[in-house]
């Protein structure tokens, strides 16, 4: 591999490594928040017969955060939802190949669904729409749907960009397939069921 797909491959990591992070810490961030405030209300609830108004409220916000920013984050451990009947038939290139186009798809699709999102958040920013309890503009809690959509779309492009660069099948940027990841087919290792490309 020449030196610029090197230094591709580099500057793409130093840019997943930064997305990784600002994964971490909303969806960390998120779940700490929420069991903190989870953890005051009932205790509030319990021993000043208050717990505090909208509890239930931002909680739902917050999964409204996690679920959406979680799609990108499962993207990039390749821990998402796959149909596999074909792609498992497949060895080599062709299996390569598929992969790669079922990541430029899925990007696109990403793309789209973190377009419409994005049309649906100014919507309701325009609409003026508030939650119920406390009032907060809803238009801030849907900015995780374009966000998370389009963190998941650069993700299938990293994943594209490692498989057109890189020797081997990548179903992540970072996670190489593995020959435990798929079964073998009557054939022994280094011989028909080879995966090696």
């Amino acid at each position: 591999m020449n030196n610029a797909f090197k230094g591709l491959l580099t500057a793409l990591a130093a840019f997943d490594r930064v997305i990784g992070v600002v994964e971490r810490l909303i969806i960390g961030g998120t779940v700490l928040l929420m069991a903190l405030l989870m953890s005051v209300h009932v205790v509030g609830q319990l021993v000043f017969d208050r717990g505090i108004p909208g509890t239930y409220e931002v909680t739902e916000m917050l999964i409204v955060v996690m679920t959406f920013v979680g799609v990108s984050y499962a993207a990039r451990h390749a821990r998402h939802i796959r149909m596999s009947a074909l792609y498992e038939q497949l060895r080599g290139r062709a299996r390569k190949g598929l992969l790669m186009l079922i990541c430029l798809g899925t990007a696109a699709l990403m793309f789209y669904f973190a377009w419409k999102s994005g049309q649906y958040v100014v919507d309701i920013h325009d609409r003026g729409r508030v939650s119920s309890s406390l009032g907060l503009p809803m238009w801030i809690v849907y900015l995780a749907l374009p966000a998370g959509f389009g963190l998941a779309g650069i993700q299938y492009l990293l994943t594209l960009a490692r498989n057109a660069l890189s020797p081997g099948i990548w179903r992540s940027f970072n996670e190489q397939e593995t020959y435990s990841d798929t079964p073998v087919h009557g054939g022994e290792m280094g011989g028909a069921g080879d995966d090696r490309v």
